[in-house]
């Protein structure tokens, strides 16, 4: 075969393995600009900010694992109250605390092996944790989806067009999470916001004026994180639930690719890659970067497994994140449409914490464990705060650190 012909065929393997970056960024889009639009995060940050994040995890892992970072749902509680407690720069500084959690953590696998993790975080702790980021947040998409702000203070749209708006999309996502065949399957969340921004035309309550005055072509708005303690005390203890999901990502993929990334390229190395990927998304004013489980869908589904594929992925969301007037158009999904999504979201979030009590097959109502998930359910969802001075700890944070330590003090 003459050169030209090796040059046209590996051409011919790059614009195709392009093409399936693209498909998998499709894939993981309604997810990734989610968490940005309900928390008041810019989402041309959140796309820049999860193919940075990507880019960063392929070269520690030496490109060896097919994984697309972007938005973690985990987060949104603390992001939400932190926004309206201490402005996007505070938040974004306990953000990037909950990164170096992360690199901690692979130092400490690194030094004593991946057991020591389930060791510390044991699904007696970890289930729990995940229940109450559900449950916390169940209000909020209660509140959007019958038209109101998330802290039902005002009313946004009339109930009524607001309650046709929002269970639309709540049908339409659980619809193609049920029903829905191949690539239809991998995207509810996406199918649910255009069922929902379609009504709302409908309805007449999309406001284009922002869009029509945006540039096309813009630098995403970054924002410097703050130094505030309050706010690393009160995010950090979050990044528990995460930290454990990362480590099933991995598992899962290794299960539809056939290989073994916990030993190569080491899960010390992916959960580092993970943390600098979430520190640089914060950095810059992004959501917190997690492991995308509908990319895996996507994969299982092609059989396609190299991983440069998520190198093109994240090439896009780079290039997407320059289209100003892109990120405009997004922000004007109304609130029902939102908290259509959200209410099933955030019930999945709170069965999948219950699913990982269950499959721990441990016995709830023994003393030591029954003392331990419920306190933390009580402390996460009942408000329990303490105070010390200015420093505050309460709500997801509280409850996970109450969580670690008695598992660590109270004897089997």
């Amino acid at each position: 075969m003459s050169e030209s012909s090796h040059s046209s065929t590996d051409y011919n393997f790059q614009i195709k393995d392009a093409l399936l970056g693209a498909q998998m960024l499709f894939v993981a889009f309604g997810a990734l600009v989610l968490v940005p639009l309900l928390t008041g995060l810019n989402p041309n940050v959140a796309l820049f900010t999860a193919g940075a994040g990507t880019l960063i995890f392929q070269v520690i892992t030496r490109g060896k694992v097919p994984i697309f970072l972007a938005s973690s749902f985990a987060f949104i509680p603390p992001i939400m109250y932190g926004v309206k407690t201490w402005g996007i720069p505070g938040t974004m500084c306990g953000l990037c605390a909950a990164g170096v959690v992360y690199v901690l953590l692979s130092l400490l696998i690194r030094w004593q092996g991946s057991g020591i993790v389930k060791r510390v975080l044991p699904p007696i702790v970890t289930g729990p944790v995940i229940m109450v980021i559900g449950l916390i947040l169940a209000p909020v998409a209660v509140n959007m989806a019958m038209g109101k702000t998330g802290d039902g203070a005002f009313v946004l749209f009339p109930e009524r067009t607001a309650m046709i708006i929002s269970l639309s999309a709540l049908t339409a996502t659980v619809l193609a999470s049920l029903f829905g065949k191949g690539f239809i399957k991998l995207i509810p969340i996406l199918c649910g916001i255009i069922v929902g921004y379609i009504l709302s035309l409908i309805f007449g309550i999309v406001d284009f004026s922002t869009v029509s005055s945006a540039p096309w072509i813009a630098m995403p708005h970054f924002t410097l994180p703050e130094w505030n303690l309050q706010a690393i005390f009160y995010i950090v203890p979050i990044a528990i639930a995460p930290a454990i999901e990362h480590f099933g990502d991995v598992l899962a993929i290794g299960s539809v690719t056939g290989k073994d990334y916990v030993k190569d390229p080491g899960i010390q190395n992916t959960m580092l890659g993970d943390g600098i990927a979430t520190s640089l998304a914060s950095f810059l004013g992004g959501p917190p970067n997690t492991t995308y489980s509908e990319v895996t869908g996507a994969i299982a589904l092609t059989r396609v497994f190299n991983p440069a594929i998520m190198t093109w992925a994240a090439i896009a969301a780079i290039l997407l994140a320059f289209v100003n007037k892109f990120g405009t158009f997004l922000q004007t999904i109304p609130a029902p449409v939102m908290g259509g999504i959200m209410l099933l979201l955030f019930g999945a979030i709170m069965v999948v914490g219950l699913n990982t009590l269950v499959k721990s097959g441990q016995d709830l109502t023994e003393a030591r464990n029954l003392t331990i998930v419920g306190l933390i359910l009580v402390f996460g969802i009942g408000g329990m705060s303490f105070s010390a001075g200015e420093f505050t700890l309460q709500g997801i944070g509280l409850a996970g650190i109450i969580g670690v330590a008695m598992n660590l003090i109270l004897p089997e």
